[in-house]
């Protein structure tokens, strides 16, 4: 396990989850045009911390203005779901 993987399951461990957010944002240029830009990281629902420090930021520091963010985060944590295969199939 590397030191960035414990760090989270310790993130984890103290009620973090993953958090990911749609911000849409105007073009600084380009005012009239909206772009996306995906951000994700560990967070603790629902006042969301890190997602609103980052928030300050680029309103702060970017010249790009907000025009909505949307947030979707999971609830627990729960083991990755396997898939097993019924079949092989090989093409040459």
């Amino acid at each position: 396990m590397t030191d960035t993987e414990h760090k989270d399951l310790q993130k984890m461990m103290r009620e973090y989850r993953l958090t990911t957010a749609e911000i849409l944002y105007h073009l600084p240029d380009h005012p009239a045009l909206l772009q996306a830009f995906i951000w994700q990281e560990l967070d603790i629902a629902p006042k969301f911390p890190v997602l609103n420090k980052f928030i300050d930021f680029w309103n702060r520091e970017l010249d790009g203005k907000i025009h909505s963010v949307t947030v979707a985060h999971a609830e627990l944590i729960m083991p990755n779901k396997f898939v097993f295969m019924k079949g092989l199939s090989t093409i040459h």
